[in-house]
C-alpha cells in the first residue's frame, strides 16, 4: 500500500509537550485533514486541533497532498496592516498608520500585560500576519473604515507593556469604535497566536475551521 510522510509544524504547547518544532506523519495516500488530525491525537491530549494547510484553517475532508504545508494549530489565546514583532510596540505609531483627511475619528485598544510579571507570546507568524490582514481588510470594508492597523507581539511582554495593538479612523466614532473592537475581537478568536503566563500556557479557544 503506498503512502506518504508530511511534515508538521508545531508550536506552543504542541512543540513543549513534543520536545520539536516538527514531526512527520506517516499518512495512506489520499489521506484527509481528518486522518492526519488522528495520528497526533496522543500528542494533543484532549486539546481540540486545527489543522492549517497552506496558511489557511483546513476542513477535516480536505485531501492532503505531498506538498502542503502543514501546521497543527492548539487553542489559540489570543502586511501593510498587520504586523508581528519582537519589538516593543508603539501606540502613537499604530495611530499614526491611520491617520487620513477624511477621518473625524480614531479609536487606538491596547491590550496590555497586567497582574503577572511577564507573558510570552508565540506565533505561527507567517499565517498570523497574513490572518490579522485578512481580519483588518475585512473591517475596513463591513465598517467603511478610512483605514485600519494591528500590531501583535511576540516573545516576551513585561507588565504593564501592550502586546496587541488595534488602531482604526472613520468619518464617524460609531463605525471606528466598531471596526476596531471587530478586529481585537477576530485577532483573539482566530489569530494563531498562544500566550504563556510566567511559564504556563493559557488555555485558549478552538479557531473555527471550514465544515
Amino acid at each position: 500500500m503506498g503512502g506518504v510522510v508530511v511534515r508538521v509544524r508545531l508550536f506552543a504547547m504542541l512543540r513543549q509537550r513534543a520536545g520539536k518544532d516538527a514531526l512527520e506523519l506517516e499518512l495512506p495516500d489520499g489521506a484527509r485533514v481528518a486522518d492526519a488530525l488522528a495520528a497526533v491525537d496522543d500528542l494533543a491530549g484532549g486539546l481540540p486541533l486545527v489543522l492549517a494547510v497552506n496558511r489557511e484553517y483546513a476542513a477535516p475532508e480536505q485531501v492532503l497532498q505531498p506538498d502542503d504545508e502543514l501546521a497543527l494549530i492548539p487553542p489559540v489565546s489570543g502586511g501593510a496592516h498587520a504586523v508581528i514583532s519582537a519589538a516593543p510596540l508603539s501606540l502613537d505609531a499604530v495611530a499614526a498608520r491611520v491617520r487620513d483627511p477624511r477621518a473625524g475619528a480614531v479609536v487606538t485598544f491596547g491590550g496590555t500585560t497586567r497582574e503577572v510579571a511577564w507573558l510570552d507570546y508565540e506565533a505561527y507568524a507567517e499565517m498570523a500576519a497574513e490572518r490579522i490582514e485578512a481580519i483588518v481588510d475585512a473591517a475596513v470594508q463591513r465598517h467603511g473604515l478610512c483605514a485600519a492597523a494591528a500590531e501583535h507581539r511576540v516573545g516576551r511582554v513585561p507588565l504593564g507593556e501592550p502586546s496587541v495593538l488595534v488602531a482604526a479612523s472613520a468619518p464617524h466614532r460609531g463605525e471606528a469604535f466598531a471596526g476596531a473592537r471587530e478586529i481585537i475581537d477576530a485577532i483573539k478568536a482566530t489569530a494563531p497566536i498562544w500566550k504563556a503566563e510566567e511559564g504556563a500556557w493559557v488555555s485558549g479557544t478552538r479557531p473555527p475551521a471550514p465544515s
